[in-house]
This record gives structure tokens, C-alpha cells and sequence, in this order.
């Protein structure tokens, strides 16, 4: 990194709060608009220099296919944006601006919108009809456990992700092969998440697993980093054998939470295939 480079990130937090106050202004005094607020580190109040905006809008049932159409052109109104990775058809915009600062701004119509565990932290800064603050409070009486075939989905990943590594490296697709690492150790993540009775991120999102702003413990992050591996094949599938214990730990855990039969044979017969 640059000298350039740093002073930008330096002056990010104030870029991001200019298109905040953009599109609030933007937003709150558009009478079809009828509630927005934010998710993420800003709901949280634990932002850092690189965090995104996080911005959730509720518009009226009838004029949500007119405002998703438009998401590109509102976005570009915050400020000057460099480049769209979002597809056409979604429901939301990812927009990245000149000042570094990327805005993921979603739509709703207000039938989407429902007490849920994620929308325990949520930052609510425009609310007609007051929607949100009642949403808001049921959230809040909401808890997460895992379901029985929450865990049996999670687990038959696990195998199969097991399997395939060896596949691609008998195949000598090494980043195949790498790819399956990195998704067992995200596997991995989310059985740790499940077990101390955390809504898991979805699967191929990383964010916040790693870091200060992490609620794995020491020693969860610690393992994570002993699970890594070069391009050789005797070393993806020697980090794949050091995963193994910790894999049927949790296993077993979640198994007694939930009243599901372990059958630590048949476990066994089907990770010493590889």
C-alpha cells in the first residue's frame, strides 16, 4: 500500500458520511418512500474504515417494480459512482463510488418485510407508518436455533465438499480442489455459529468470521488459521485430516442439542473414503 493509498482510507469515514446524508436527504423526502434504515456495521455502531453502507428501503407495494428498475439511476444521486456489480434483476443495487465507499442498498416491499433474528440490529432513520419499530420489537423476542435439518443439510455438505477435494486433486484441479478446502472450513464456521446458537452468515459470505469484529473465540479463529494449505495435494488433503476432530466435536454437539443420531460409524465410513 501506498502513501496515496492510506491517506484515501483515511478519509473515507468522512466520504461515508456525506452519502449518508445524501441519501437520507434523498430518500426521507420522497413521500413513496415509506421507511429506511440500516443493517451492517452501521446498525451495529461498530463501523471502521473500509465498512460498507448497508441501506434497506421500504417503498409502497405498487411502485416497487418502478423503483428496483430505477435502483442504478438513485444511487448515482449520492454520489459519483464508478461501477454497478449487482444484476439486473435483483432486488437491490451494489453501488461502488470514487471516494472508495460501496453502498448496498436494497428494496422492499412492506409484505417482505418481517420479525426476524436479522433485524435484531438494525439502525431505523425514516419510518411513516411506524412499520419498522414494530417489526423491530418482535425481532427482538426472536431467537436463533438450529433446526434438525439445518444441521443435516450442514453436515452432508461437509461430506460431499470432502469427497470432491479428493476428486479434483485425482483430477489435478488444484483450485477446485482449494475452492472445497475453503468451503469446509466455512462449513465449519457456521456448525460453530449453530452450536453457540448464532444465525450462521450465508454460506460463501466471510464476512465478519475473521477479525476484531469476529464472535468465533480464540481458539475457533486459531484452528482456522492451522486449516490452511498451498497448492500441493498432499498438503489440501493433510489440512482436510486436521479439520477431521474438531468436525466430529461439533457433530456430536449439535447432534445431542438437537435429539439427532450421531452414528459416529457411519461418519467414519464415509470421511476414510478419501
Amino acid at each position: 500500500m501506498g502513501l496515496e493509498t492510506k491517506q484515501r482510507d483515511l478519509d473515507i469515514p468522512k466520504h461515508r458520511q456525506n452519502i449518508i446524508k445524501e441519501l437520507e436527504l434523498d430518500l426521507i423526502n420522497d413521500n413513496n418512500v415509506l421507511a429506511v434504515f440500516y443493517g451492517g456495521s452501521i446498525a451495529n455502531q461498530n463501523t471502521d474504515l473500509y465498512s460498507d453502507i448497508d441501506l434497506r428501503i421500504v417503498v409502497k407495494d405498487e411502485l416497487f417494480e418502478e423503483y428496483r428498475l430505477n435502483k442504478k439511476q438513485r444511487a448515482k444521486k449520492w454520489g459519483n459512482v464508478l461501477f454497478f456489480e449487482d444484476f439486473p434483476w435483483a432486488t437491490y443495487s451494489i453501488a461502488h463510488y470514487d471516494s472508495f465507499i460501496k453502498v448496498d442498498s436494497f428494496y422492499y416491499k412492506t409484505k417482505h418485510i418481517q420479525p426476524s433474528v436479522w433485524l435484531q440490529n438494525i439502525k431505523i432513520v425514516h419510518d411513516i407508518t411506524g412499520l419498522m419499530k414494530t417489526v423491530l420489537e418482535k425481532s427482538m423476542s426472536l431467537s436463533y436455533k438450529p433446526t434438525i435439518e439445518e444441521v443435516e443439510i450442514w453436515r452432508a455438505k461437509f461430506f460431499a465438499y470432502v469427497h470432491e477435494a479428493y476428486r479434483r486433486i485425482m483430477r489435478k484441479e488444484t483450485y477446485y480442489a482449494l475452492h472445497c478446502l475453503d468451503n469446509l472450513r466455512l462449513s465449519m464456521t457456521t456448525a460453530w455459529y449453530m452450536e453457540a446458537g448464532i444465525h450462521p452468515n450465508t454460506f460463501g459470505d466471510w464476512a465478519k468470521l475473521e477479525g476484531k469484529r469476529s464472535k468465533l473465540s480464540d481458539w475457533q479463529l486459531a484452528l482456522l488459521e492451522q486449516w490452511s494449505s498451498n497448492r500441493e495435494p498432499v498438503e489440501i488433503m493433510s489440512a482436510i485430516k486436521r479439520m477431521l476432530p474438531e468436525f466430529k466435536r461439533v457433530h456430536k454437539s449439535l447432534c445431542n442439542k438437537l435429539g439427532l443420531e450421531e452414528d459416529p460409524e457411519w461418519v467414519d465410513t464415509i470421511l476414510n473414503m478419501v
